[in-house]
């Protein structure tokens, strides 16, 4: 399954770069858990904060946090792949789930979610409606009744909506 990070604004990325996915990838698969997604935020001159979103089929509690969080804090120490000052954060998906990579939105189709496109797309920045999937490379929402096509290159967040 290859790595496909979608979210850009502006010059900063969201999503960490591959190498660094892979490496946070493979310790915490080691561990027993899924690596959902990995974001890289710029914080200005207070460095960056990396963030990993981590799951589990039998959810995740902040022991598995503080698990994960140790166990890559040593690799990232001895790897050194991020150069600037950084706060590490583990994280559940939550209900909110974040949406990162093309698996995520045909695997996720049929849910609810908001979608923050980097510019505007039909006059507007922010959309919500049922996912439909993927089309090439154009994600699909039905939004208040009709079909609508956003460039996936264009996504700069992506979430489920939790409905109760």
């Amino acid at each position: 399954m290859g790595l496909w990070p979608i979210f850009y604004w502006g010059e900063i990325v969201h999503t960490a770069p591959d190498k660094l996915v892979r490496l946070l990838r493979d310790e915490v698969e080691l561990l027993g858990y899924e690596l959902v997604g990995v974001e890289l935020i710029g914080q200005g001159k207070g460095g960056k904060l990396l963030r990993l979103y981590i799951d589990h089929e039998d959810g995740i509690n902040l022991d598995d946090c503080v698990q994960v969080s140790h166990q890559v804090s040593g690799v990232l120490d001895v790897e050194d792949p991020v150069k600037e000052n950084y706060l590490l954060e583990v994280s559940s998906p939550g209900l909110d789930r974040p949406l990162f990579y093309k698996e995520h939105f045909e695997k996720y189709a049929g849910s609810k979610v908001r979608l923050k496109m980097a510019v505007k797309i039909e006059g507007r920045r922010r959309f919500e409606g049922t996912l439909l999937g993927l089309e090439g490379s154009d994600v699909m929402l039905e939004v208040d009744g009709e079909r609508v096509s956003l460039p996936m290159d264009q996504v700069d967040s992506a979430r489920i909506v939790p409905e109760f």
